[in-house]
C-alpha cells in the first residue's frame, strides 16, 4: 500500500475501532477475545481496503468479517474444550452512563445465548442492523435472522428482570 491508502486505511481504523470493540464484546462476552477479533478484522479489511473503499460502507464490511469471524471461531474444536478455572473481571475504560447493574445483567443474559443466536441480538438490538442486512452479514435467510432473533429476545426475556429490558420489544399488546 502507498502511503496515501494507509493514511485512509489509518483514518477510518481510530474512529471505527471503539464501536466495532463495542460489537466484539457484545457476541464474545470478553474484551481480549474482543481484542483478538478486531484485529483480526482490521487485518483482513486491510488486505482489502483498496476494493472496499471503491464499494462504500466500509463500517459495514467490517462489521460484516468480525461477526462472521466470531461464528467461525465458535465452531471450532479448541474453542469448546477450552474451560477456565477462575474469572478475572474486565472493567471498560470507556463507561458508559447507563447502570452498571442493568449492564452486567445484559452482558450475562447475552453471554448465556448461542453464539449465532448472540450475532443477531448485537446486531438487531445493540447495533439496530434491519433483517434483510443481518441475513446478508451472517450468511442466511432473513426467516432464520426473524427466528434466531425471536429464540434471543424471549431467552433474553426470561433472563432479564422486566424492570432492566425496557428496550426488548414484546409480543404481547399492552391492554388500554
Amino acid at each position: 500500500m502507498n502511503a496515501t491508502t494507509s493514511e485512509s486505511f489509518e483514518d477510518f481504523v481510530v474512529p471505527s475501532v471503539p464501536r466495532l470493540r463495542q460489537v466484539a464484546y457484545a457476541c464474545c462476552h470478553d474484551w481480549h477475545r474482543a481484542d483478538d477479533l478486531v484485529q483480526d478484522t482490521l487485518e483482513r479489511l486491510y488486505v482489502v481496503w483498496g476494493r472496499v473503499t471503491r464499494h462504500g460502507d466500509v463500517l459495514g464490511y467490517a462489521r460484516v468479517v468480525l461477526v462472521r469471524r466470531f461464528i467461525s471461531e465458535q465452531r471450532r474444536p479448541w474453542r469448546r474444550r477450552e474451560h477456565p478455572t477462575g474469572r478475572v473481571e474486565d472493567h471498560d475504560v470507556a463507561a458508559t452512563d447507563v447502570d452498571t447493574g442493568q449492564r452486567l445483567d445484559l452482558l450475562a443474559a447475552l453471554a448465556a445465548l448461542p453464539p449465532r443466536q448472540r450475532a443477531v441480538a448485537v446486531l438487531r438490538f445493540v447495533e439496530d442492523v434491519d433483517v434483510a442486512e443481518v441475513a446478508e452479514i451472517m450468511g442466511c435467510s432473513e426467516g432464520t435472522v426473524k427466528s434466531q432473533t425471536s429464540h434471543a429476545r424471549r431467552a433474553l426475556q426470561q433472563r432479564l428482570r422486566p424492570s432492566s429490558a425496557p428496550f426488548l420489544p414484546t409480543d404481547e399488546v399492552s391492554p388500554r
